[in-house]
């Protein structure tokens, strides 16, 4: 995982794909999450996560959150690892799954910070249909676009391309400008997603970019796990989703503005 040093402007775009991209009015203080400035709110922007309730929240393929898997602590929504979740009478741990926002997006850009614990390994989905993604087991767990969060330099996955920090998992891997903080700091992600254009933003820098219906991404679905989903690749409205993959993770900051 390569430690951060200084911010600069990336140029450099996956396969080829240029595109214009939203200027960001993400100007708020880092140190002060969950918050919006008048600027953010001039253009747009709300925020996903209020810091102290998981309101506009619920598991995916539940009517409620699974709050024995996810909470809130000092700011963050917080996932609780497997170790530490309550069992039931059989001994068995309490259901959980991937935390999805009630309402649903289709143009958007989407703002937040996370931090992992020690070898962990999660990731922010959107492009989701629940009932796509309760389709197919497991019923918890969102099928659709991933950026990638993970421990680079702990996880097993973080050795394979494609599989590693913001990422599209699976399809496309983030180009050399990237730079993760260390463990247990916060870093600040960005997802553009208009029209069939898509961006991947990783502390200031964007480090994927592709578009939908192009030689590439159909190539790159082929030689993916998500090659027998027809459906996978096409643009839908839909929730962002927090992945429950057992590790701790926290997020704060979400943000989220609709493009036009």
């Amino acid at each position: 995982m390569r430690s951060l040093l200084t911010p600069c402007v990336a140029t450099v775009l996956l396969a080829g794909i240029a595109c214009a991209t939203p200027r960001a009015t993400l100007d708020a203080d880092p140190s002060t999450p969950n918050q919006l400035t008048a600027a953010e709110r001039a253009a747009g922007w709300t925020l996903l996560f209020d810091g102290t309730t998981l309101r506009g929240w619920r598991g995916l393929g539940r009517d409620t959150v699974p709050t024995a898997h996810w909470r809130v602590e000092d700011g963050a929504i917080h996932k609780i690892p497997s170790g530490r979740v309550a069992v039931q009478a059989d001994g068995q741990p309490v259901g959980g799954g991937d935390l999805m926002t009630v309402a649903t997006y289709g143009d958007f850009e989407l703002s937040w910070e996370w931090k992992v614990a020690r070898g962990a390994n999660s990731g922010v989905k959107y492009n989701v249909a629940e009932s796509l993604s309760t389709a197919i087991e497991p019923r918890h767990a969102a099928k659709g676009f991933e950026y990638q969060i993970i421990d680079d330099d702990v996880h097993p996955d973080g050795r394979i391309v494609k599989h590693q920090t913001a990422d599209l998992y699976d399809l496309f891997a983030a180009n050399d400008r990237k730079a993760v903080r260390p463990v247990g700091e916060w870093n600040r992600s960005r997802i553009v997603f208009r029209g069939t254009h898509g961006e991947h933003w990783l502390n200031g820098e964007r480090v994927v970019a592709y578009d939908l219906g192009t030689p590439a991404m159909a190539a790159a679905l082929a030689a993916s796990k998500y090659r027998d989903w027809a459906w996978f690749g096409e643009r839908r409205r839909g929730h962002v989703v927090l992945q429950d993959h057992n590790d701790a993770v926290w997020f704060r900051s979400l943000k989220v503005r609709e493009l036009r």
